[in-house]
């Protein structure tokens, strides 16, 4: 497997997940600045994800027609536009319409490197890229929330989105460089053409269910951890944005798990290895219910892990459950992944106001307790070529 492919879909995963999801450390502060109440600011996480959902159906498509590589460097060339201007929002509406506007670049990167990825390589190659791309959005994700919350702390949120800006220009210039060009890909004669494979995409059961676990593992680490936010910040813990930032380092377990899960995937199995994250993660949720902030850390932790074990798994099997028109499946999968996003950051709201900490706790598990179920009965095993030694 080229090393330079797998250090550009790391970045290019690391560019959408850097910018995603930093503004989770600092709700409180949004609060405070904008004098609204705190669950209003949920919707500076939602407003992207809800982008990205209304978009990503279609990214494959076009995506069938123009080729890869240019639609990635494209986008990532785009996305630090709205993020300067995030910098600038004068209210918290402006803050979160310049929110969704980044959402409407990050498909576009998102969707199409992990069609790049299944159309690319084949078996257990794809399983183990699927795997760096993985290790690459958690690293964005922890980069972004940790470098969010110490930033904010020494020099204000602006600064935070105006290097942000900088770094995703400076990512894009990377993968401009590193990234082969696609070698298999088959342009589509038109959007119609690419369309017409959604009712096939539909009734593919094994697609569905892949398409359920990418649902289920954002809503279940949006809720988790906006929620806990509110939950770290608020007595007896009182965390401040630097702290909270700093919380998110349990996110670098997860460029250590996803590692050694697909290497467990390529010889035991999806399913097994689902499940196995699966009970990890019930297990874990039920540990910050501990109030003891390392026990919450330690729970968030295994959380995260086995959370991105989960997306690994479904990533990588999108390639092998599509019987063609493979981007467009990836359209269908990454609006199903953010529907469970947009929706993790404020389903959880009412059980917040009513049940605390532990009602978003028994939702999460709920959810997961579905998937498993789902993915158990639906993902059939294909055999996976073990490379010799």
């Amino acid at each position: 497997m080229s090393r330079r492919r797998s250090i550009g879909v790391f970045l290019a995963g690391a560019s959408v997940f850097l910018n995603l999801y930093a503004v989770q450390a600092l709700l409180p502060t949004f609060a405070a600045a904008f004098d609204v109440p705190v669950a209003r600011t949920g919707w500076t996480i939602t407003a992207p994800l809800l982008a990205v959902a209304l978009l990503a159906p279609f990214v494959g498509s076009v995506s069938d027609m123009a080729g890869r590589k240019r639609l990635i460097v494209g986008a990532m060339a785009l996305l630090p536009v709205p993020t300067l201007l995030v910098a600038l929002a004068g209210s918290l509406s402006t803050l979160i319409l310049w929110r969704f506007v980044q959402g409407l670049t990050m498909p576009f990167i998102f969707a199409v490197t992990v069609a790049y990825v299944g159309e690319e390589t084949e078996d257990g190659d794809t399983i183990r890229l699927a795997g760096t791309y993985t290790v690459g959005t958690i690293f964005g994700g922890f980069a972004g929330r940790f470098v969010a919350g110490h930033v904010t702390e020494l020099a204000g949120w602006r600064a935070t989105f105006a290097l942000f800006a900088v770094l995703t220009a400076l990512f894009c210039a990377a993968v401009a460089w590193l990234l082969p060009k696609e070698r298999r890909f088959r342009p589509v004669a038109s959007v119609g053409a690419s369309l017409r494979s959604f009712a096939d995409h539909l009734t593919n059961r094994r697609l569905l269910a892949t398409f359920a676990v990418g649902f289920s593992m954002l809503f279940c680490i949006i809720a988790v951890f906006t929620y806990v936010n509110f939950y770290l910040a608020a007595p007896p813990f009182g965390l401040g944005p630097a702290a909270l930032g700093t919380v998110f380092v349990v996110y670098l377990l997860g460029m250590v798990m996803t590692p050694i899960a697909t290497r467990l995937a390529v010889r035991l199995g999806r399913r097994v290895t689902l499940a196995c994250a699966t009970a990890v993660c019930v297990a874990a949720l039920a540990l910050t219910l501990v109030p003891n902030l390392v026990a919450i850390i330690a729970g968030l932790a295994l959380i995260a892990g086995a959370l991105f074990i989960q997306m690994a798994l479904a990533i990588g099997f999108i390639g092998t459950a599509a019987r063609h028109a493979k981007s467009t499946a990836v359209g269908l999968y990454v609006a199903c992944y953010y529907v469970g996003g947009a929706l993790g950051g404020i389903v959880p709201a009412g059980l917040w106001r009513w049940a605390g900490w532990p009602g978003c706790v028994g939702l999460a598990v709920f959810v997961q307790l579905v998937v498993v179920v789902i993915a158990t009965r639906f993902w059939r095993e294909l055999p996976v070529a073990v490379p010799a030694g």
